[in-house]
C-alpha cells in the first residue's frame, strides 16, 4: 500500500479532477461565445437589439442553456470520484427542503442589500448607463404575450440556474479538489461570475449581487440553495421586463 500523501499535498487524483472541472467550466464559457456568436451571425448583425423576436429569445436562453448542459454533462464524464451518480455529486444537487429554505431565506434577505446597492449605482452612473445587456436588448421592445412570458421565465428561472451550474457548480467544485480553502472559494467564483458577464461598468454591482447567492452555496454545500437565491435575486428584473415587454410598464 502507498504511502498517504505528506500534509497539504493533494494526491494526483484530486489535483486532475480540479485541472479536468476546469477545463469544463472553460469548454461551458467557449459554448456559450459560441452559441452566441451563432445566433448573431444568422441575422448577419452583432447588436442583439435588433433581431427579431425569435432570434432574441434564443439569445437569451440558448447560450447559457447550452453552456450548462455542455458543463454538466462533462462533469459526468470527467469529474472526480466514483462514475454512478458523479454528475449530481461533483455539483453538489441535493433535494433537501432546508437548504432550499435557506437559499430561499438568503435570497429575501439579499434584497436588502442589492436593492439599495443597485439604486446607489443607478445614481452613479446614470439612468442611461444603468440597464443590462438583457435590457438593453429589449428596450423600447413590445412582444406577443407568449414571447413575452418566454422571455420573463428565461430571465428568473433559467438563466440563474445555467449560470448557477456553471460558477457554483463546475467551477465551485474545480477549486474544491484543487484545496482552496471554501472562503477563498466563494470569493474567488464571485469575482469570476461578476466579470464573465462582460459588462465592466456593472461589474461592481455584480459583485455585491453575487453576495448572497454565493453564501447560500457555502453555507450548505447544495447548488440547489444558490439556484433559488439567484432567482429570487432575478424575479424583480424579470418582472419588469415582463411589464415592460407587454406595454404595462411606463
Amino acid at each position: 500500500m502507498s504511502a498517504p500523501p505528506p500534509p497539504g499535498v493533494l494526491p494526483t487524483r484530486e489535483r486532475r479532477a480540479g485541472l479536468a472541472l476546469v477545463v469544463v467550466f472553460l469548454a461551458g464559457q467557449l459554448t456559450m461565445l459560441a452559441v452566441s456568436v451563432l445566433v448573431l451571425l444568422s441575422y448577419g448583425s452583432g447588436d442583439a437589439a435588433l433581431l427579431e423576436d425569435g432570434r432574441l429569445l434564443a439569445l437569451l436562453v440558448l447560450p447559457t442553456s447550452l453552456g450548462a448542459v455542455v458543463a454538466a454533462v462533462a462533469t459526468g464524464r470527467l469529474g472526480g470520484g466514483p462514475k454512478v451518480g458523479r454528475m449530481w455529486r461533483e455539483l453538489a444537487v441535493r433535494w433537501n427542503l432546508k437548504d432550499i429554505a435557506i437559499g430561499l431565506a438568503l435570497g429575501l434577505g439579499g434584497l436588502a442589500l442589492t436593492l439599495p446597492a443597485a439604486a446607489a449605482w443607478t445614481a452613479w452612473v446614470g439612468e442611461d448607463q444603468a440597464s443590462s445587456a438583457v435590457g438593453d436588448a429589449f428596450a423600447g421592445r413590445e412582444m406577443a404575450p407568449a414571447a413575452a412570458v418566454i422571455a420573463f421565465l428565461a430571465v428568473w428561472l433559467v438563466a440563474p440556474a445555467a449560470e448557477e451550474v456553471l460558477f457554483r457548480g463546475v467551477l465551485w467544485r474545480a477549486l474544491e479538489h484543487l484545496g482552496w480553502n471554501r472562503w477563498v472559494v466563494f470569493v474567488s467564483t464571485s469575482l469570476v461570475f461578476s466579470f464573465a458577464h462582460l459588462e465592466l461598468l456593472r461589474t461592481p454591482l455584480l459583485l455585491v449581487l453575487s453576495i448572497p447567492i454565493g453564501l447560500a452555496r457555502l453555507l450548505t454545500g447544495n447548488l440547489l440553495a444558490s439556484v433559488v437565491a439567484h432567482q429570487v435575486n432575478n424575479f424583480l428584473p424579470a418582472l419588469a421586463l415582463l411589464l415592460a415587454t407587454t406595454g404595462n410598464l411606463p
